[in-house]
């Protein structure tokens, strides 16, 4: 089993009322930046920073990055910066970006530039992820919604070419074109990085993972959601000839472990602030889904899908929409003592079966000391079970049994 840590890097400094008075009252895409303080960034950006090293230090075998804008959300908003921070600073962890969105990339080479000087300054360590990114990226960098799915799709094949075929050659594509395609600086990985694919669940994407081989993130999702869509994954690899594994897929889930279940049940609500921002001010539907933005099949699915799910809102709300005892009573998000934690770590697995598991150690108002003692548990007691569980129940990662 393949075990990485995430966070997304928040920012609370500011209050609902903030949040409700900006336009259409939301936390993503139009919350002003007024209302952000660099001198508190810059000691955020450094303890986010020094709680990687320690991940490193607990064990973890990847460092897990993502990547959004206009949001304080999550301040990864070039993430790939962060990633080339990790690659000299860390040794041993795999560098994991998932991911960097694609079709708000113009000059996709340029991605392809840097991916390759991460991967080249970690010695080999980069695994990039690629994502369409929500809808509040398509607005914030003004790019066509009705395209973002094919201009993913070309993006990742201009990029996979770049690395893979000596240049210098000619890219005349729908959304892409370039005279001369020909990067000096190409990849440490042969034939290239591993590729893995975040998500909640488009049929589509999930779909285009399989014929590829690549292994798909489920991002926090519903139990019932996630088998499912296991099983749409499974029907689209058996058409391509193959029958996928534990190794195929990864679930990244919120865990948060303290001394005792008290003190952890407590801590563990600043998840709940993470996503949705403080106030959990509900955002407007078109910011994330804007018009065009998926098609109406794949809508149709999504939402199928979800019918039983436990978000009272599956597109906007997330986990953060639910109460606080109903995500922990599903296991939705895991807290408690280490003894609690790795129990509920088991059950969810047995389920899920994931080759790599994504560890959400801490999120929204979660203190930096809570994070750094949640880090220390896991080193000392946690990760040695998982991995002991993971092992017994049989689920090979993907660098142990190739995708």
């Amino acid at each position: 089993m393949f075990i990485m840590r995430f966070t997304e890097r928040p920012y609370v400094a500011y209050t609902e009322d903030d949040v409700r008075r900006s336009f259409r009252s939301s936390v993503r895409l139009t919350f002003p930046n007024s209302h952000f303080d660099p001198v508190l960034g810059a000691e955020l950006y450094n303890e986010y920073l020094d709680e990687y090293e320690l991940s490193e230090e607990a064990g973890f075998d990847g460092l897990m990055l993502n990547e959004h804008h206009n949001t304080p959300t999550c301040m990864g908003a070039t993430m790939n910066l962060e990633a080339a921070i990790l690659a000299r600073i860390t040794k041993k962890p795999k560098i994991v970006l998932l991911g960097n969105p694609l079709p708000i990339f113009d000059n996709p080479i340029r991605l392809a530039e840097e991916l390759a000087e991460i991967d080249m300054i970690s010695r080999g360590r980069l695994v990039s992820g690629f994502v369409r990114g929500t809808g509040i990226e398509s607005w914030a960098t003004n790019t066509n919604p009705v395209h973002n799915r094919e201009r993913f799709e070309e993006a990742h094949d201009l990029i996979i070419k770049t690395w893979t075929t000596p240049g210098p050659f000619r890219w005349e594509g729908k959304h892409y074109q370039f005279r001369v395609v020909n990067p000096f600086e190409i990849p440490l990985q042969k034939p290239h990085p591993p590729i893995w694919i975040p998500g909640v669940g488009s049929p589509e994407t999930l779909e285009w993972c399989a014929r590829h081989h690549y292994p798909y993130i489920y991002l926090e999702t519903d139990a019932q959601v996630t088998v499912s869509m296991t099983d749409l994954y499974g029907k689209a690899a058996a058409e391509c000839g193959y029958r996928p594994g534990p190794q195929n897929f990864g679930y990244l889930w919120r865990i948060h472990v303290q001394d005792t279940d008290e003190k952890a049940l407590e801590v563990g609500k600043g998840f709940l602030t993470g996503n949705a921002g403080v106030g959990r001010v509900p955002l407007p539907g078109d910011f994330m889904a804007p018009a065009g933005y998926n098609s109406r099949e794949g809508s149709k699915r999504l939402l199928e899908q979800y019918k039983h799910a436990l978000r009272p809102d599956p597109l906007y709300g997330g986990v953060d929409s639910a109460g606080w005892d109903a995500v922990v009573e599903s296991n939705r998000v895991v807290v408690g003592s280490p003894k609690t934690v790795i129990k509920k770590i088991r059950q969810g697995l047995e389920v899920f079966r994931p080759g790599i598991l994504g560890v959400w150690s801490n999120d929204g108002t979660i203190a930096h000391k809570d994070t750094m003692r949640c880090l220390q548990l896991m080193k000392e007691e946690v990760l040695p079970a998982i991995r002991e569980i993971g092992k017994e129940l049989g689920l090979p990662g993907p660098f142990e049994q190739a995708p």
